[in-house]
């Protein structure tokens, strides 16, 4: 560790401990981090989330709210003037306005402040009067999330696992015909290298698009104001001796150690570190309706995305010495609306069970770990229709590619969860035995009543969890 790290972190220490100490003693604060994958519906929840929070007509499930006890909710200006404010006001305009449609997905960090006046429950509830907590939630992409597992690895571990894959991945056949036709021991050609590299990341946006989960590194699917730059500029090479010097090979990997350097360790510090309560957004039935090799991939992604956590208990002392730690994850399964009520229970027992290895290993340490199946806005309705002599439980909604109404069954899941994971675990390209389908559906025109938030499934459950031990 240099001079300038060991100093920046003495500082980010003595600030750490000044948070907490004003936390403890004066207004506490809740720091909440909302992630996911690929359209598992991160703006969505988290609109819906604090418009509920607002207007809290249909939250019975968050007990503070049920028992009357959230005396007033507001908005608030964040406290980090550096990170961009989550737009609120203009996704939830999007989703209830007269043309509803669905907002634009997670780009880069935000993050939103909400402000509850809570009366607390025990016996001295009377004496301590009405307490300000702050909810601060923080918005970021879970491909950014799936980088912090790079931090523990060497380009030639990274490259050896990323090339693995990428040999029973038919989207990838472009880049390893270029990679093949390269030698990585090469004198450096930067013409070469930006080939490479811009091959892969077709790889990765294909790959994404086909729906799988572990699509690292995720700043090559959201590169903001660093696209082009050498450090999105490499690609997984290996080479039976050590690179030498000046040769592509050895570029490759002194940018992949930038990358880590400069890109995901300073995500970490600046904003991951920090969370305490963390909601991990999944869309599984996406993965389902890919089949086994999406779901075996989702199943790894979750497991190496627990493992950039640091889950826990935070007491107060051990937050002045240890720092932060996640003390709450919640596994939620999103898009429930797009199954009829009575398989929901199903839907949950696969999330648990993809979750499973991940979860484990979050309890031994400590932190509270729940999987849930929710919609953050209903977008259906059920329905029961005659099919060839029984009768199919439905889901009614507008499609969104043709916005025409349609009732729409997706299939039976399977009571047990064992009956997807394990074809998904021995590589099978089919589901034998079933056929999953999933639609998209555009969100449905609201017609809310005063003190009403958006219709969802479980989003107050939801909250119960992962911020009602916070309110009492």
């Amino acid at each position: 560790m240099g001079l300038t790290d060991w100093a920046d972190g003495l500082t980010r220490g003595v600030e750490a401990i000044g948070d907490s100490i004003s936390e403890t003693f004066f207004e506490p604060v809740i720091r909440l981090g909302v992630t996911g994958l690929a359209r598992s519906g991160k703006t969505v929840f988290i609109t819906s989330l604090v418009a509920n929070l607002l207007d809290r007509g249909r939250v019975p499930g968050l007990l503070a709210a049920a028992e009357g006890r959230i005396e007033a909710v507001y908005l608030q200006p964040q406290p980090d003037d550096t990170i961009p404010r989550f737009e609120y006001e203009t996704h939830l305009t999007a989703l209830t306005g007269p043309a509803p449609h669905w907002p634009d997905s997670t780009r880069s960090v935000s993050e939103l402040r909400l402000s509850l006046k809570v009366r607390p429950t025990g016996l001295l509830s009377g004496l301590s009067g009405v307490r300000t907590i702050h909810l601060d939630i923080v918005d970021y992409p879970g491909e950014w999330l799936l980088d912090l597992g790079l931090m523990d690895k060497s380009y030639a571990e990274w490259a050896s696992e990323t090339l693995d894959r990428l040999a029973r991945r038919d989207m990838a056949q472009d880049y390893l015909v270029r990679l093949r036709a390269t030698d990585p021991q090469a004198e450096h050609d930067e013409a070469t290298a930006q080939g490479l590299a811009q091959a892969f990341t077709d790889y990765l946006t294909a790959a994404r698009v086909a729906g799988f989960s572990d699509c690292t590194p995720g700043r090559f699917l959201l590169p903001g104001d660093l696209a082009g730059s050498p450090v999105l500029t490499f690609a997984p090479m290996v080479a039976e001796a050590a690179s030498k010097r000046g040769s592509l090979l050895r570029e490759m990997e002194r940018r992949f150690e930038a990358y880590k350097a400069r890109v995901v360790k300073p995500f970490f510090r600046d904003h991951f570190a920090r969370i305490d309560r963390q909601v991990i957004l999944v869309d599984a039935l996406g993965a389902i309706h890919n089949g086994p090799q999406a779901v075996e991939d989702l199943r790894h992604a979750m497991s190496d995305i627990l493992s950039a956590f640091r889950p826990g208990k935070s007491a107060f002392l051990s937050r002045l010495l240890l720092g932060q730690k996640v003390g709450k994850i919640l596994f939620a399964a999103t898009k429930a609306d797009h199954l009829h009520h009575t398989q929901h229970a199903r839907l949950t027992a696969i999330m648990e069970a993809l979750t499973r290895d991940a979860r484990d290993r979050a309890d031994f340490a400590g932190a509270q770990t729940a999987a849930l199946a929710i919609a953050s806005i209903r977008a259906t309705t059920e329905d029961t229709m005659p099919h060839e002599g029984r009768q199919l439980e439905v889901v009614r909604g507008t499609l969104l590619e043709t916005g025409k109404r349609a009732a729409f069954y997706p299939g039976a899941l399977p009571e047990d969860p064992a009956r997807l994971l394990s074809p998904a675990r021995a590589g099978e390209e089919k589901w034998l035995d079933a056929d999953y389908r999933i639609m998209s559906f555009a969100p449905a025109p609201l017609s809310l009543k005063p003190g009403e938030g958006p219709p969802h499934i479980r989003l107050d459950r939801a909250a119960q969890f992962l911020i009602g031990d916070r309110l009492s």
